[in-house]
């Protein structure tokens, strides 16, 4: 991309508001329930009168709702946009039985979801743990009508995550990696200055904006903390939960539809780890994003709407 397209695109990005992106009026919206193992799942189509092929939302977390990923709406404009909270957080039924928490289930709501949508053609975009869900829906499942995949922020393979942030840990001043490291060995992570360190993490390295905008604080109120503590842990980087044994980077090589992989410059889901990922999933693309981190959807909206849309546009009209 030459520099003078970035520039106008960069101009863009000074006239959309930073953060969230409002929903216009008169774009048709559908909301409602779909059962599924363990309870029942809320869903949100914007666009849904549209006749392009959807694009299926995979929130992060686990346990994030679908709140931080609102300016995807945006691309509701040329096709329909699906959101769901997955069970246990933001909209949807949040059961107490921990044995719900598993990576297996999460792909049957999947199916679930699909199925009671009337999903037969459709995009997937798993953001963050989404890229889990999304990868190991592909394996385990082989769907038929998955067009494309957008993997933002990707985490395939827990040891490189956890090798990665521990390297971004290193680089927090001195106080902070104390704080870390005291939590850390005494198993004690309800701290306030715990919290503070965590945040200082967030600040660098998830989301970058200040202040945060409305859509990543209402996630962030919204969070279902018994599954993401359950599945994944304390903190994005300190891992104790039943995801800390998942590694897909070998299997990658069995999924062949088109796929574009993006990350932030400064995202905990590096662009080296990224890059990994793109060379082993045949023909993949990967796009970084320049001052932007894990959230870059946010940071760099305008310029992630039309990466996203243009793949989206390419790669259904190879395939219609």
């Amino acid at each position: 991309m030459n520099g003078t397209r970035i520039a106008m695109i960069g101009l863009l990005a000074l006239l959309v508001a930073q953060g969230c992106l409002a929903a216009p009026a008169r774009r048709d919206v559908r909301e409602g329930f779909v059962h599924v193992p363990g309870g029942r799942v809320w869903y949100r189509i914007v666009g849904a009168g549209q006749k392009a092929v959807p694009l299926l939302v995979l929130h992060g977390g686990p346990g994030v709702p679908h709140d931080y990923l609102e300016p995807l709406e945006a691309l509701a404009d040329a096709r329909p946009v699906v959101f769901y909270d997955q069970l246990g957080c933001g909209n949807s039924d949040k059961p107490a039985d921990r044995s719900l928490w598993t990576i297996e289930r999460f792909v049957e709501e999947l199916v679930q979801v699909r199925k009671a949508l009337g999903l037969s053609r459709v995009h997937i975009l798993g953001q963050s743990w989404g890229s889990m869900l999304a990868i190991d829906y592909m394996l385990t499942r082989k769907p038929e009508g998955v067009v494309s995949l957008v993997l933002s922020g990707p985490c395939l393979s827990t040891s490189r995550w956890v090798a990665d942030t521990r390297a971004l840990v290193a680089r927090l001043p001195a106080r902070i990696r104390m704080v870390i490291e005291a939590a850390e060995a005494s198993g004690r992570f309800d701290s306030k200055e715990y919290r503070q360190a965590v945040d200082e993490f967030f600040r660098r390295h998830v989301c970058r904006l200040d202040p945060w905008p409305d859509c990543m604080n209402r996630s962030a109120r919204r969070v279902g903390g018994p599954v993401y503590e359950h599945m994944w842990g304390p903190s994005e980087f300190t891992v104790t939960g039943t995801l800390r044994g998942y590694e897909r980077v070998e299997r990658l090589e069995e999924i062949t539809t088109p796929a574009l992989f993006t990350c932030g410059r400064h995202d905990e889901a590096t662009p080296e780890a990224s890059a990994l990922y793109r060379d082993r999933l045949p023909g993949a693309q990967l796009v970084v994003f320049d001052g932007a981190s894990h959230e870059h959807h946010l940071e760099r909206t305008a310029l992630y709407l039309h990466v996203v849309g243009g793949f989206l546009r390419r790669t259904e009209a190879r395939t219609r």
